[in-house]
């Protein structure tokens, strides 16, 4: 009885899981940013039933589940990590994607160390690709280093940053990289069982990925001897029920358990007590993805790319409103402007009020800010961030009201619960910008001291993330932000 109540208490924390997409429309950020370009779809997104935030089809935008059209696919680096087998045709047999040259990594780590390895990651300055950024081969070197009877490894796959399409690209159309690089992962750090966490909307994907498991493992990649070596490593694909907290890996982790997925209290840090209280590495799709390029071509060539400070090679989605929306994979240091005019297009229609890169818990960079460059600490320094690599261009039509009113009703509605100021203050921010919406003004002071709240004391990224991006909002569109508060 009590595994029945608390499957009831998880399931009941999701709002996809029992419900069919078909047919369903998506009012996610970039879909909102987009949605003069299609009124009557935008309307239709608003009012349908379950609620979507991202389908992964931001160049569409407004999307709808089922449209399959790809978008442009593009490398603008001086040699592709990412984007061999995505912007050409897609690999989905596993003895074609060796005739690429997958599986040299494979074969290469096999008659490695485990410190030789690790070593690689460290030196190439690969970060996580997710949002967080940490040190790659850093993390990997905290999981060899602990003493466990079992370790595990999960892939976020979860991408739930509306603007953001590139993993789901990577999975479809190279599913044996992802399954390439987790074992290169596992049996580096020496974790035999992993798990693919993957979002509910992107059911597609689902197929695809459940397909390439069940021929890596006919084909001995998987199972307890990899490649006829001695070890043992396997993979299960875990289905979301849609919550954009499961993107946090602590709520992940609890998801894949079956627990109700909340923000986990830290420490311990997963390294040490993660997955069913085991030592556990979490790496996104985008950043395992990375490594068997590394490993064949070394670390230096990878560092080479980009700039000292952020070495390599980062996915951007560019959504509708751009002329040229699309997936592309650029060096870090090309500047935001080269984004927009030289990769984007520019705008379809109107002038650039704001760019977001990274998602909705991001700052918005002004238009006047475009000579900053692509790099982690030159963003930080604007109130900015890398993220996940999604880009959402506003043109001069949305105002910041509408703006502010949208991030936080999704920031309300993908809120956990735990913690107060996340659970109680983004809730009342969207409610009184959607007064404002109406003619309305709002407390200054009360605006302030939820936004600080959100910022000192919310349990997660989530909240931190909803005040990072009002205080991008405050830093940037000071003057237009005032016309909305008022100091009575």
């Amino acid at each position: 009885m009590d595994h029945i109540l608390a499957r009831l208490a998880s399931d009941s924390f999701y709002h996809l899981s029992h419900a069919s997409l078909t047919g369903s429309r998506c009012q996610g950020l970039a879909c909102f940013a987009a949605r003069q370009l299609d009124p009557a779809s935008w309307k239709q997104a608003c009012q349908s039933s379950p609620t979507v935030f991202c389908l992964g089809q931001c160049y569409l935008g407004p999307a709808r589940q089922g449209e399959d059209a790809l978008p442009h696919i593009a490398s603008h680096a001086r040699t592709s990590v990412l984007l061999g087998n995505v912007a050409n045709a897609a690999v989905l047999d596993l003895a074609e994607y060796c005739k690429t040259g997958g599986g040299q990594a494979l074969h290469q780590v096999l008659r490695m160390d485990s410190a030789a390895v690790i070593q690689q990651i460290s030196a190439s300055g690969l970060r996580g690709r997710g949002g967080a950024a940490f040190p790659t081969g850093l993390k990997w070197q905290l999981l060899a280093e602990q003493k466990a009877d079992c370790k595990y490894l999960v892939a976020n796959a979860d991408e739930g940053d509306p603007g953001s399409f590139s993993d789901r690209l990577l999975m479809e159309r190279d599913p044996y990289r992802l399954i390439e690089a987790m074992l290169i992962a596992g049996i580096t750090v020496g974790a035999k069982q992993a798990y693919i966490y993957l979002r509910r909307e992107y059911e597609q994907t689902a197929v695809i990925l459940q397909a390439a498991i069940t021929q890596a493992r006919a084909a001995g990649w998987l199972g307890p001897h990899v490649l006829c070596s001695a070890h043992a490593f396997d993979i299960s694909l875990v289905i979301g029920k849609g919550s954009y907290l499961c993107g946090e890996e602590t709520a992940m982790l609890n998801a894949i358990e079956d627990k109700r997925p909340e923000a986990r209290l830290r420490p311990p840090q997963i390294t040490e007590l993660g997955l069913y209280s085991k030592p556990t590495l979490v790496n996104n799709v985008e950043t395992l993805c990375a490594i068997p390029w590394i490993i064949t071509h070394g670390a230096a060539a990878y560092a080479a790319l980009g700039t000292p400070e952020s070495p390599g090679t980062k996915l951007l989605s560019l959504n509708a409103v751009f002329r040229r929306p699309g997936l592309y994979e650029v060096e870090f240091g090309i500047s935001l402007g080269d984004i927009v005019d030289k990769l984007g297009l520019g705008l379809k229609q109107g002038q650039l009020k704001g760019l977001m890169i990274g998602g909705p818990l991001a700052g918005v960079i002004p238009a006047q800010l475009l000579d900053t460059p692509l790099a982690y600490q030159s963003l930080q320094q604007i109130g900015g961030a890398v993220g996940h690599g999604g880009v959402i261009a506003f043109d001069d039509s949305c105002s910041i009201a509408e703006l502010v009113a949208q991030v936080f009703r999704f920031g309300a509605f993908e809120s956990c619960g735990k913690c107060t100021p996340c659970h109680h203050g983004a809730a009342e921010i969207a409610r009184h910008f959607d007064d404002i919406l109406q003619g309305g003004h709002w407390n200054a002071d009360r605006w302030q001291a939820l936004v600080s709240a959100l910022a000192d004391a919310s349990l997660c990224g989530h909240g931190r993330g909803l005040a990072e991006f009002a205080q991008s909002i405050q830093r940037h569109y000071h003057a237009e932000l005032q016309t909305c508060l008022t100091s009575v």
